[in-house]
């Protein structure tokens, strides 16, 4: 009896488990148009959640670019190291949120490019990119803020 006891506690810890075996579902629903290279909605089961501060196109001692894509790509650089300081990757991401100052179509094209060789294009994360007039500095010009999950 005792046996049966310990079985039936020990599965029901399991349970927990068991239903969050998939930390993190990214759905698109019909009723909403085909996202490109990013999620409507991601749904975390359980996990880690790591929030990750806004990352800019400097180096280790703060020099930034002259130019959008070399600070984008440090910005995706940066993003990368902060999310192994949590023991995190890209395949972690469930929200990634960019900030561009003067927005324009070859941003947007420079980015798409860089954040695709970057996140898993198969679940990307929920996104949202703003143009903005300025940053907190005058020669940046894209700051990408964060949110993993870690099973």
């Amino acid at each position: 009896m005792a046996k049966w006891i310990v079985l039936v506690v020990c599965t029901l810890m399991a349970l927990p488990w068991a239903a969050g075996a998939q930390n993190v579902d990214f759905k698109n629903p019909a009723e909403l148009n085909k996202p490109n290279g990013y999620s409507h909605v991601v749904i975390v089961n359980h996990g880690r959640l790591v929030l990750i501060a806004g990352q800019i196109g400097a180096d280790k001692q703060g020099q930034v670019a002259d130019n959008f894509a070399a600070q984008a790509k440090q910005a995706f650089a940066n993003l990368r190291v902060a999310l192994a300081a949590a023991g995190a990757a890209p395949n972690n991401l469930v929200k990634l949120n960019y900030f561009v100052v003067d927005l324009n179509h070859d941003k947007v094209m420079t980015l798409r490019e860089l954040r695709d060789g970057f996140i898993n294009k198969e679940h990307p994360p929920a996104s949202v990119l703003t143009g903005v007039d300025a940053l907190f500095r005058e020669d940046v010009q894209i700051e990408m803020e964060a949110e993993a999950v870690i099973p």
